[in-house]
């Protein structure tokens, strides 16, 4: 197939919306995050709590065919730089692009535009998703169940509920503020041996003093794994809670946070984890799963509490990374009012079913987008179409 049969990318269209959290999901409400600086690092807006108030941007491509790919940015995207790619783009051949290094710089913007190009890419070639990435390992990818920052009732409670649905493992938020050793006990007591839990305080324990003070008295049973507790420089730091922690320890690495995907090899060198979270670019995710399988490493697909077309090219994503065995956090349904997809995504006892459709294998749902549109737009058409 060539330009010739209408792979040429003849429009694309950026919708800004804004999809809030639904009552209840994020922290208890006795519980308030005030880490300011938490909250400027992470693009959360005031508070922790209000990462679902920041925008993300819904992009459509449009081929001369008539065929379009969908993809989603991150929270708090840069408009002018979706306009800028959007640019780049324009009259390209979709089939002609190298969809290892697609013409733009910026990790909050990329993954719309590789989504949207992939999404397409499948649909020209009758296959999904996972198989341009080189193949699908698993058809159901098992996720977490989530949740932000709680009291030890509150937490006991939000993860009976996610075991009631089949959920193998429930994620929490945390700070150096959170009693972390009573909500272990209270998940003991009412869930039993029922779930496992991952404790992620997102670097906010900051050392191994602090997290070996939080983490005494915790019951390591009922620990999957502790990931990112202190900060990411400390590599000597996260190869002493290796190995005296007593439970797995796992390093987040996300792309679009402006870390460089060569973070890695430092802690391959050192084997300072048990295993990784990543969320990044498709190719690249893969790229950094093989290097983990190489060390002997799980992983599991990473997110940050996305809406359907991101969470649903996780899936693909998740598909096609040999050694994605830990539950993966596609969790956007719980948080979010809505996922701006027509067909859910399907969970099946806590697992995600991977989508066989062409493609990504799902549509937006336009009603929806209208519903949560801001009112900004970006268009851009090529005047030099045939048609």
């Amino acid at each position: 197939m060539n330009a010739k049969a209408g792979t040429l990318i003849r429009s694309i269209a950026a919708t800004e919306v804004i999809v809030p959290a639904r009552p209840g999901s994020l922290n208890s409400p006795t519980v308030l995050d005030k880490d300011t600086a938490f909250a400027k690092k992470f693009l959360t807006g005031e508070s922790w709590t209000e990462f679902a108030n920041q925008p993300k941007w819904i992009v459509e491509i449009t081929l001369e065919n008539g065929l379009t790919g969908i993809g989603e940015t991150y929270r708090s995207a840069s408009a002018k730089l979706i306009g800028q790619a959007m640019s780049d783009f324009l009259g390209r051949d979709v089939l002609q692009l190298n969809w290892r290094r697609l013409p733009v710089t910026d990790q909050r913007i990329y993954e719309a535009f590789e989504t949207a190009v992939l999404d397409l890419a499948g649909k020209l070639l009758k296959v999904p998703v996972y198989q341009l990435l080189g193949g699908g390992y698993r058809d159901r990818i098992d996720c977490n169940g989530w949740t932000g920052r709680r009291t030890p009732e509150d937490a006991a409670q939000k993860a009976f509920e996610a075991m009631q649905k089949g959920h193998k493992v429930f994620k929490f938020k945390c700070s150096d503020e959170d009693p972390v050793r009573l909500w272990t006990t209270e998940i003991r007591k009412k869930c039993g041996d029922g779930i496992k839990l991952i404790l992620d305080p997102n670097q906010r324990w900051t050392d191994v003093e602090t997290t070996l003070r939080l983490m005494e008295g915790v019951d390591k049973e009922v620990m999957l794994g502790l990931e990112d507790p202190i900060l990411h420089g400390d590599v000597e730091g996260f190869l002493y809670l290796k190995k005296h922690l007593g439970i797995p320890l796992y390093r987040h690495i996300s792309l679009p946070y402006t870390q460089d995907i060569r973070d890695m090899i430092t802690f391959v060198r050192a084997d300072a984890v048990d295993g990784y979270n990543f969320n990044g670019s498709a190719f690249n995710s893969v790229l950094l799963a093989e290097i983990a399988h190489l060390e002997g490493k799980p992983c599991w697909r990473g997110s940050e509490v996305d809406l359907g077309i991101s969470e649903t090219m996780g899936l693909h994503i998740a598909a096609a990374s040999i050694n994605c065995t830990i539950p993966s956090d596609i969790f956007g349904e719980l948080v979010r009012e809505d996922d701006l997809i027509l067909d859910p995504i399907r969970f099946e006892k806590g697992a995600a079913i991977v989508p066989q459709g062409d493609g990504l294998g799902i549509k937006l749902d336009q009603a929806a987008i209208s519903k949560y549109a801001t009112g900004n737009v970006l268009t851009t058409v090529n005047d030099d179409s045939d048609l």
